[in-house]
């Protein structure tokens, strides 16, 4: 469905009925999928054949809500995941192992840091935190000879930091490893990463995707671009033989899918981390109606954000949306349309008047969750940073004062009349 525009993706990607079939995506509700042929059922075993056996590893409504995000992001294939940590961390596993190193962005979502950082470790691949914001040739200082990726968000969780996808990009591909992008926030709505030399992306469809806070998952998209062979000293698991598959070779195998297949094959049967189809068949609800809700989010945090930061009790507003903040040029080149609905705020009072603030809200709720129908806040620096020491905070942009705002889709005067009285209290 290339030649379609987006809104009509979001309906129509993904599932294909045939005449006779459910105009609505089944729920296909099982674990295993019966033959007669105990030789065809051989041949999927060893990756010869196509279709379905075990939903561990493939389902109906999964792959075709995959195949959906996938069309939604411009790549060649998809795979969901149980969650999006789930997929962070299969993006990078699936082409690293004991003894590499990956680099990744300092401003990233906390749960992230700790998988990279702690994680990862334990498990013998190191990581490198670095500012985005750096100049290349400073940042060109933190690749390795072992270095296998580089992954950062598009727009980071809660800085708010929006990434130069170029550089990164080139930046990558100058030491011959793939750029990950996280792309929750913008979603592919706003940003298309593969069109600035990403080439994989991932998501927490947990957020804008679902957009209802009514299941979690991740997805991870390959944009076929990367080229794994010309790099393959680098990436043996995808360009040397697999034993655990009669030797079959990924990328001689199965070319551009040579990715996705490996992370679905080998990674899905190890480790599981699949989602179920009844929370595939939520996401696809979701994601019919996400162009519609990603622009009310940015409609009503643009007016949210202007307000913030014309308020006296207000010290600082990130929200690239706004002429004066850092990232407003890289934004309006990335996501010409809006960056998403997210907004981060310190007040001039500091962390306690953070707490009246937050604790006064009424239509608002304090949640450990972001992007979804309803709006929320949240202190990531006891929440879902918490884990950092303080200069790790310091260097994921996190004040101790900081608040993330999720503008929700309600009318945008209600929102305000409750963010009015709340810092009346702070």
């Amino acid at each position: 469905m290339s030649d379609y525009r987006i809104e009509t993706k979001c309906i129509q990607s993904g599932w294909k009925p045939k005449t006779g079939e459910p105009r609505m995506l089944p729920i296909y509700q099982s674990t295993t999928f019966q033959y007669d042929d105990t030789e065809q059922m051989g041949r999927l075993f060893d990756l010869e054949e196509e279709g379905y056996f075990y939903t561990r590893l493939q389902n109906p409504t999964n792959d075709a809500v995959a195949a959906k995000i996938a069309d939604l992001e411009g790549g060649v294939a998809a795979m969901l995941t149980s969650s999006g940590q789930a997929a962070n961390y299969y993006a990078v596993f699936n082409i690293c192992e004991a003894g590499d190193h990956v680099i990744c962005a300092s401003a990233i979502y906390g749960g992230t840091f700790n998988l990279l950082g702690v994680t990862l470790k334990k498990q013998g691949i190191e990581c490198t935190f670095i500012d985005v914001d750096e100049d290349e040739e400073t940042l060109a200082k933190a690749f390795r000879p072992n270095t296998k990726a580089v992954l950062a968000e598009s727009i980071s969780n809660p800085a708010l930091v929006v990434l130069d996808i170029e550089k990164m990009a080139r930046l990558a591909h100058a030491h011959g490893v793939p750029l990950i992008v996280d792309n929750t926030f913008a979603t592919p709505v706003n940003c298309r990463p593969f069109e600035w030399g990403a080439d994989i992306v991932v998501h927490s469809t947990t957020k804008y995707m679902d957009g209802h806070a009514i299941q979690v998952g991740g997805a991870i998209v390959d944009s076929g671009n990367f080229d794994w062979e010309a790099h393959a000293d680098k990436f043996p698991g995808l360009t040397t033989p697999d034993e655990s598959y009669h030797g079959i070779t990924y990328t001689k195998r199965f070319g551009k899918a040579a990715y996705i297949t490996k992370a679905t094959a080998q990674l899905m049967r190890d480790l599981g981390s699949v989602p179920s189809p009844m929370n595939s068949f939520m996401l696809n609800a979701g994601l019919e109606t996400l162009p519609l809700r990603v622009e009310r989010h940015c409609y009503n945090a643009q007016k949210i954000a202007e307000y913030l930061n014309a308020h006296e009790k207000v010290a600082k507003v990130n929200f690239a949306g706004l002429p004066g903040d850092k990232y407003y040029e890289v934004a309006k080149k990335y996501m010409p349309n809006g960056t998403c609905g997210v907004i981060s705020f310190e007040l001039c009072g500091g962390r306690d008047s953070a707490v009246r603030f937050m604790d006064s809200l009424k239509l608002a709720s304090i949640a450990t969750h972001v992007a979804d129908a309803k709006t929320c806040v949240l202190h990531p620096a006891s929440h879902t940073h918490r884990q950092m020491n303080d200069q790790q905070l310091k260097e994921a942009g996190i004040s101790p004062g900081l608040i993330r705002l999720s503008v929700g889709i309600e009318h945008v005067d209600d929102i305000i009349a409750d963010l009015e009285q709340a810092l009346e209290q702070a």
